[in-house]
């Protein structure tokens, strides 16, 4: 048995505290009958909230990966380098947007369809971090260009936050994930890429993580990511 608002979290649904709520407010039942706060759950109890059934069919699983450069994010056995080989996880788990086979860094990978959907919907601007190199020194004009939008495949790119670190570095900050769309920005001020790692994904970061290691997502940041996600994704129910 499982408490109910474990079960509601394990399942993908929201936050354990986002699950509080909707129990202290009577939108979840459990076999018809409204739960109370510590109630618990067996296999095969129907969980609704308001007319949503919700199922939790395997154990909740999200990882944040260091992507090696070379390895390619999708699924399909046609890439020999794809990288669910790679991790080669006993669970069926799979990435969670993409980072072009040249990058590394910070790739989240799950098992639940719903997480990985609303992460990549660019319309709910969900922050993400990168470290760039270029082959070039980096100038204010560089950086104000940068930050102000960019024109790129028939659209202009999104107003967001560029740092000098030195010489030849920047931090980028982005809210939208066109295709490799650092490297066309910098190539439309003449710039080259020579290195990109993607460091933070909202409030998860890379940290230490060393090049090709992985690791769970601590409760917290799971917590984080779920309460940002969940308001969308809990109000979208019938609840």
């Amino acid at each position: 048995m499982i408490r109910i608002n474990k079960f509601l979290s394990e399942a993908g649904y929201c936050s354990r505290r986002k699950a509080d709520e909707l129990i202290g407010a009577g939108k979840v039942t459990i076999d018809g009958q409204v739960a109370a706060m510590g109630d618990k759950v067996s296999d095969g109890q129907i969980v609704m909230v308001g007319k949503k059934r919700i199922v939790r069919e395997e154990p909740f699983v999200m990882i944040a990966l260091n992507k090696p450069k070379g390895i390619v994010c999708t699924t399909s056995d046609k890439e020999k380098d794809n990288v669910v080989r790679f991790l080669n996880y006993p669970q069926r788990i799979y990435p969670i947007g993409r980072l072009d086979k040249d990058s590394e860094g910070l790739l989240l990978m799950t098992n639940q369809g719903d997480i990985a959907d609303a992460l990549m919907r660019a319309r709910n601007y969900h922050e993400k971090e990168y470290i760039v190199r270029v082959n070039k020194p980096v100038t204010k004009d560089f950086i104000k260009g940068m930050r102000g939008g960019v024109p790129i495949l028939d659209t202009v790119t999104r107003q967001c936050k560029v740092r000098y670190v030195d010489k030849h570095t920047f931090e980028i900050v982005l809210t939208q994930g066109l295709n490799r769309q650092i490297r066309r920005m910098c190539e439309y001020f003449g710039y080259r890429v020579v290195a990109l790692k993607r460091t933070r994904i909202m409030n998860i970061q890379l940290g230490s993580l060393k090049t090709g290691q992985w690791r769970y997502l601590t409760e917290d940041e799971t917590a984080g990511l779920l309460e940002e996600l969940s308001i969308k994704r809990c109000c979208d129910s019938d609840a």
